[in-house]
């Protein structure tokens, strides 16, 4: 049996430490193909670390641009993109300029701008309607539901066509105030616009003229001197919305301050002005006539105290004539049915005078000597001229007439004799001495300076029709202009509507005297005032008689000629007066047309009495001392048919 020899058992103490296990090397291309092993921790977390720094940098990098691009915008760039975004809404307007006044004599408003706000929305712009509406209520002294919904309905229109809408118009300051400053409600603004008014109403409206929607004079003293009372526009930046609404947060801008126009002072006397007009229109109403024009002068010194134009609405013009011109639209008519005119007919319509032009051959042959008042004349009842037949307004036989009696019983064929001893030159030269045929000075829109016969176009039936005032056509006011030259002792004075410049401190600048020139010796001028005295105490003009007053005037009953064929239209008449009083000493020089009055038409039945009484009351208001031994009423002497000329 054999036997082994037992071995000794190893016994291993256990290790304290583990054992490493060190990481071969990775492989290389070079080496027999084993695989490299996985990294380490530590490499992990060293890799881990430097993207982590990496994005750090990217991210203060990124918050570095981004504050660098801020700065650059609000700082840098910031007065460039502030003045783009406020061009997108920024947009200049015109501030309008507060207009001048115009005022009579004594300082009274005849027509007055003032400012006026209005408030109104955007209705783009507000969201909430309702709630809008529930701030406005109050402010705008709204009650109750119905004026509640009404306003939130305003509020609430959109859609195209639906813009801005008027909330209130003549808003106090305070209520803009609040409204824009204190409740800032979205779409609401308020804008100054600067009517036209008078105290007086209508008052001169044919005189003063009318403004077109953009606020500029349209005619009349209005357009006349419409640079001075315009003023000068200004220029104000606003923020709008792109329909145009001022952002009420946004405070408007002053670029150019506005200058304010400047205000006129006129000669009309308000109190005169009104009994002018209704005199006139009275009497538009009585004859049923279409139109009238009457005017009160200051004899010594031109001024036009009084001017007025109206229209009979009431009444159609004939078939044929020449238009009337329209009226101005008013709801404060001078009397029902009577309108202002919207032309001032004084000094823009032009008509055969008739007979008050026959003072043109009277100044001429008594100037040249050819005749005294006394001078006789045999005047027959017609005469036959170049196969024309001129006579006289009444049958009569031959008659022997002085040269007073000529002119008080209006002769047409007394006066064509007169004529011839003028001659024709003589007679176109007075034409145009008296003031007719040339423009009168007052420079107003519209002015005619009338149409006369010259040395070419002259006839020998002129002798006849140019004397009586046929062929020929005048204004009143060239017609009123003639008589003061003779009631102002033969010196001619430019009629002057114009009185002085308003400044802003209502000091009054005067504007220039009217120019003169003298026409008629002194004589001859009281020579004239005396014949024309027989023509109211004796002649066609007794219903011009102003008691306890002289007065000197001249009756004209003119036929309407057609406008577009030869000849008269039958039955339409120009009735006409003109004169002075007190005739020893002028003070006021006065004339009345009246256009196509019927039935009764003489000038001295319809425009005599017109006269008479703008005259009274003129008299009396300047407190001219009345005349002694003038007559104390009416005494009807005289015929007023005697002085018809037309159809001839």
């Amino acid at each position: 049996m054999s036997s082994r020899r037992p071995q000794p058992a190893i016994t291993r103490a256990p290790s304290t430490t583990r054992t490493r296990h060190v990481a071969k090397p990775a492989q290389t291309s070079g080496s027999s193909g084993r695989r490299q092993g996985p990294p380490t921790q530590a490499t992990r977390r060293s890799f881990g670390q430097r993207r982590l720094a990496i994005v750090r940098l990217l991210l203060l990098l990124a918050m570095l641009a981004l504050v660098l691009r801020m700065v650059h915008l609000q700082v840098v760039r910031s007065p460039e993109l502030s003045a783009a975004g406020q061009a997108e809404l920024l947009r200049t307007t015109t501030t309008p300029a507060l207009r001048g006044g115009i005022f009579d004599r004594n300082g009274q408003i005849l027509a007055l701008s003032s400012p006026r706000l209005t408030l109104q929305a955007d209705c783009s712009q507000i969201d909430e309607p309702v709630k809008v509406a529930k701030a406005l209520a109050p402010l705008l002294g709204l009650k109750g539901e119905a004026a509640l919904a009404g306003l939130i309905e305003k509020l609430s229109r959109k859609g195209p066509g639906s813009g801005q809408v008027v909330l209130a118009t003549d808003v106090s300051e305070k209520v803009a105030h609040k409204a824009m400053h204190v409740l800032f409600l979205p779409g609401i603004a308020v804008t100054t616009q600067y009517p036209r008014s008078s105290p007086n109403l209508s008052l001169g409206g044919s005189v003063l003229g009318t403004l077109d929607w953009q606020g500029n004079g349209n005619g009349g003293l209005e357009y006349a001197y419409n640079s001075l009372l315009a003023g000068k526009a200004g220029q104000t930046r606003v923020l709008q919305s792109p329909n145009g609404m001022v952002l009420p947060q946004a405070s408007p801008v002053e670029v150019v301050k506005a200058v304010p126009g400047q205000g006129i002072e006129l000669t009309l006397d308000v109190p005169l002005q009104f009994q002018t007009e209704r005199a006139l229109g009275e009497e538009l109403l009585k004859s049923n006539a279409i139109s009238g024009t009457a005017i009160v002068m200051d004899t010594r010194t031109g001024e036009i105290l009084a001017q007025a134009n109206l229209v009979n609405t009431t009444q159609t013009p004939y078939a044929g004539a020449v238009p009337v011109p329209p009226v101005i639209t008013s709801k404060t008519p001078v009397l029902p049915g009577i309108q202002q005119a919207m032309n001032n007919l004084a000094v823009t319509q032009a008509y055969e005078p008739g007979s008050v032009f026959k003072i043109v051959a009277f100044s001429g042959a008594l100037q040249g000597g050819q005749i005294t008042p006394k001078s006789t004349f045999l005047v027959p009842d017609q005469i036959k001229i170049d196969k024309y037949v001129f006579h006289d307004a009444e049958q009569h036989g031959l008659l022997k007439m002085s040269a007073t009696d000529i002119l008080a019983q209006s002769s047409n064929l007394g006066t064509y004799q007169i004529a011839k001893r003028v001659g024709a030159a003589g007679m176109l030269s007075w034409t145009q001495r008296m003031g007719f045929g040339v423009p009168t000075g007052l420079k107003l829109p519209g002015e005619s300076q009338g149409l006369t016969v010259t040395s070419s176009t002259w006839s020998s039936t002129d002798y006849v029709s140019l004397a009586i005032g046929q062929t020929d056509s005048v204004t009143a006011q060239q017609m009123l202009d003639a008589y003061n030259a003779i009631a102002n002792n033969g010196v001619f004075v430019a009629p002057r509507l114009v009185r002085g410049l308003v400044g802003q401190d209502q000091s009054v600048t005067p504007t220039p005297a009217s120019p003169t020139h003298r026409v008629l010796s002194p004589g001859v001028a009281a020579q004239l005032t005396a014949m024309l005295k027989e023509v109211v105490l004796a002649g066609t003009g007794t219903n011009a008689v102003v008691p306890g007053y002289s007065v000197a005037g001249k009756t004209g009953t003119a036929q309407i000629p057609y406008s577009n064929i030869r000849g008269y239209i039958p039955g339409a008449y120009n009735a006409s007066f003109v004169g002075f009083a007190p005739a020893s000493n002028p003070v006021l020089t006065a004339i009345v047309v009246i256009n196509r009055p019927t039935p009764q038409y003489f000038g001295g039945e319809v425009a005599a009495p017109v006269f008479s009484s703008i005259m009274s009351y003129a008299l009396h208001r300047y407190n001219i001392p009345s005349t002694v031994g003038a007559p104390t009423k009416i005494v009807k002497v005289g015929k007023a048919a005697g002085d018809v000329t037309g159809g001839l």
